[in-house]
């Protein structure tokens, strides 16, 4: 009898070490956590630039570096990786070499590519501070923070890909008949999020239409779900 019961205590054994190591995993992340406040900055910082500096070359190479900044600040908030990881490092490198690529191209669809690439970046760090807000297990003045970023980098992730359709597309990106600048892309990217609709300027095309829809669909659901649950579970811990 004994016998026939090993097999389940060792499982069972198994699971609860497999469960310490996830504890320990994920409580070694909190207790390396930094304030998300840093990472806010950072986004502030993006969508001031994006929205005064003009469409010259140079100025895609800065929004380029600015958001691997943030997603490196926003991986060592979280407390998914070390400052000096390798991967990181190697992701600044990269991201470094890649702006300074662009400051001796003059061609659109190149352009066009480095807004998908920063794109990639603002999702790749939307998922990361995302893990961060999860792992908190408690809704605080941390969480919100993060909170409040994801959605503001929302606008900027649909900022880029407009950029891109507006570069690689054939024609205008508007309906308008122009593909307008960076920062009337922004406008139109961020009225869009919060489902506005001044109607002044239009998505043209199939493509462009479906983003539009995308985002505006993005920006209500994560209001009415995300945000105020985060909200009202603040104030209900407060009380």
């Amino acid at each position: 009898m004994a016998r026939s019961a090993e097999p389940g205590v060792n499982e069972l054994e198994a699971t609860r070490e497999r469960r310490r190591l996830q504890l320990s995993s994920r409580m070694g992340r909190l207790r390396a956590a930094h304030s998300y406040r840093s990472v806010l900055a950072l986004v502030a910082a993006t969508f001031v630039f994006a929205s005064v500096a003009g469409d010259e070359t140079w100025t895609s190479s800065v929004l380029l570096l600015l958001e691997s900044v943030t997603l490196f600040t926003a991986v060592w908030t979280s407390g998914i990786a070390r400052a000096t990881s390798k991967g990181l490092i190697t992701l600044l490198a990269a991201s470094t070499l890649t702006a300074i690529g662009l400051l001796f191209s003059d061609s659109h669809k190149l352009l066009g590519v480095a807004g998908i690439v920063t794109g990639l970046l603002v999702v790749a760090t939307i998922v990361t501070i995302a893990v961060g807000v999860v792992d908190q297990e408690e809704v605080n003045a941390q969480s919100i923070t993060g909170a409040i970023c994801i959605y503001v980098l929302f606008g900027l992730l649909f900022v880029f890909l407009y950029s891109a359709v507006a570069l690689i597309g054939a024609g205008d990106f508007f309906a308008q008949g122009t593909d307008g600048t960076r920062a009337v892309r922004m406008y139109f990217s961020y009225v869009t999020l919060a489902t506005l609709g001044y109607g002044d300027y239009t998505a043209a095309g199939d493509l462009g239409h479906t983003l539009a829809v995308l985002e505006a669909l993005m920006g209500q659901l994560y209001l009415v779900t995300v945000l105020a649950l985060l909200v009202s579970r603040l104030r209900g811990s407060d009380a």
